[in-house]
């Protein structure tokens, strides 16, 4: 059982059906701190799970069903919330951050999937199988049905444009970006009648990222 003054409280224990599809679901504290742990409703606040130290954050992954979860982060014996992420109200007159876990956001892999099964079965092709029909558009999905856009993969998310550069930090210098990051176009919520877009470029070991602000 939690201790330290957990924000377990009644009206936010949840029961979990242990037969349900669990997905990986990413828990990352980006604070400081030299100890940080995991606590939510997801199992009724009953453990603390210990978050992996990377180069400048926290991180762990935790197989959840599909849900709503709340959840708290303790670092160094003190309860914290990610500032950064959904908050709700909790009893103890604090907050408590939450999360949504639903299938939806893992249809990327589960494309990659498909698309790599029908990769494996046209290997297999013998020669003077082929043809000039064209297939309809689904069938190369098995049946899939795409009623949405595809969702953006999420090692595209994390770019340089939507980072807040920390107060410490030269503003002209931006942190070193992933590799899938570079010679993508983004684009920014257009705000105050103002669009950005931005790209990334790499010359050897250098980066350049160039910001346009286009009046709308």
């Amino acid at each position: 059982m939690v201790s330290l003054g957990s924000p377990q409280s009644l009206n936010i224990r949840v029961g979990i059906d242990i037969n349900a599809r669990k997905l990986p679901t990413v828990f990352r504290w980006t604070g400081e701190g030299k100890n940080c742990f995991l606590s939510g409703s997801f199992d009724n606040w009953n453990s603390l799970i210990p978050l992996v130290k990377s180069v400048n954050d926290f991180f762990t992954i935790i197989e959840l069903p599909e849900g709503t979860y709340q959840y708290k982060y303790l670092i160094d014996n003190q309860w914290m919330c990610d500032n950064n992420q959904d908050k709700v109200p909790n009893s103890f007159g604090t907050h408590n951050n939450v999360i949504s876990v639903r299938p939806s956001d893992f249809e990327v892999f589960e494309a990659l999937g498909t698309d790599s099964l029908a990769t494996g079965h046209m290997k297999n092709s013998k020669i003077g199988e082929y043809g000039q029909y064209i297939p309809p558009k689904e069938s190369s999905y098995h049946g899939v049905k795409h009623t949405f856009p595809p969702i953006l993969p999420p090692h595209l998310l994390q770019v340089i444009l939507n980072k807040e550069v920390p107060l410490h930090c030269e503003p002209s210098l931006l942190p070193e970006p992933n590799h899938v990051m570079l010679n993508h176009l983004y684009a920014l919520s257009i705000k105050d009648g103002v669009m950005v877009l931005s790209t990334t470029h790499r010359y050897r070991k250098k980066y350049v990222t160039t910001l346009i602000y286009k009046p709308i």
